[in-house]
């Protein structure tokens, strides 16, 4: 006959620890994969960061990237504002910097096409009347 004391202590170890293994694994695929991977993209973000490129900072500054040194990027926010910032605190880019397009030569107006006015709509204040 067994007897309790016997029968708790004989298990596998391997059954105690499948738990804590199972969650282990399941944190890693859903809390620390995804980071990697986001600082993974903003890695890259910054690396291909070039002067004339349009950004937004992680504090919600908008401006142009004027130079770029070591770790250091130099913004413009207005004209003839120029602030630096550091790599890390550049959250997204808004547009590229275009390259050089090959100069194309545009077709004159042919008779048949129709102009259209492109005059701003009036301003309506719209705030309530006492």
């Amino acid at each position: 006959m067994f007897s309790v004391a016997e029968s708790a202590g004989g298990g596998n170890p391997l059954s105690l620890f499948l738990p804590f293994i199972l969650i282990i694994g399941v944190m890693y695929f859903l809390v620390m994969r995804p980071q990697q991977k986001r600082r993974r993209e903003a890695m890259e973000l910054q690396n291909k960061l070039g002067p004339g490129d349009e950004i937004v900072t992680i504090g919600g500054l908008h401006g142009t990237v004027v130079a770029i040194e070591d770790d250091v990027v130099l913004l413009e926010i207005a004209p003839a504002v120029q602030v630096r910032f550091a790599r890390p605190a550049i959250a997204r880019v808004v547009t590229r910097a275009e390259e050089p397009v090959a100069d194309t030569v545009d077709e004159p107006a042919t008779s048949t096409e129709t102009v259209v006015d492109e005059t701003p709509n009036p301003v309506v204040d719209v705030r309530k009347q006492d």
